[in-house]
């Protein structure tokens, strides 16, 4: 009976240490959660793959430099279950975008709502926030 409990003890032990990895893999702390930006570009690359999607842009600066972007958003399932798949953006779509930005200053970001291809509001099969990132008017 003693070797079972300790058997079952040991297991839990080691459950416990390999899920704790798992929830610091998920933390926002790279980004500044209060600092979002709509972002519009052209597509270079869209990644579909686990434990996340990325989409490459290229977006000029307010100076009119091309800045090369990096977006991440969810995992495949999760975002296939809203609508998404891997020829939802394809090189060369004009992208707007709702990203929130890193603490660093990089360009890098995840997405957070509002997806508009090519003029056309994404929406997400729940209904999601597509229609926040509206394209800009032409000047």
């Amino acid at each position: 009976m003693r070797t079972k409990l300790t058997t079952i003890f040991l297991v839990a032990v080691g459950l416990l240490a390999v899920s704790v990895p798992l929830f610091a893999h998920h933390g926002n702390a790279v980004y500044d959660t209060n600092k979002t930006i709509v972002l519009r570009g052209t597509v270079t690359e869209w990644f579909w793959a686990n434990p996340h999607c990325f989409l490459k842009v290229d977006a000029k600066d307010d100076s009119g430099t091309m800045q090369h972007w990096v977006i991440e958003s969810g995992s495949a399932p999760a975002m296939s279950a809203e609508g998404w798949s891997k020829s939802t953006f394809k090189p060369g779509d004009e992208v707007t975008l709702n990203v929130t930005l890193p603490k660093n200053g990089r360009t890098i970001g995840r997405l957070k709502n509002g997806v508009v291809i090519n003029g056309q509001p994404f929406r997400t099969k729940s209904g999601g926030d597509a229609a926040e990132a509206r394209p800009a008017p032409e000047p």
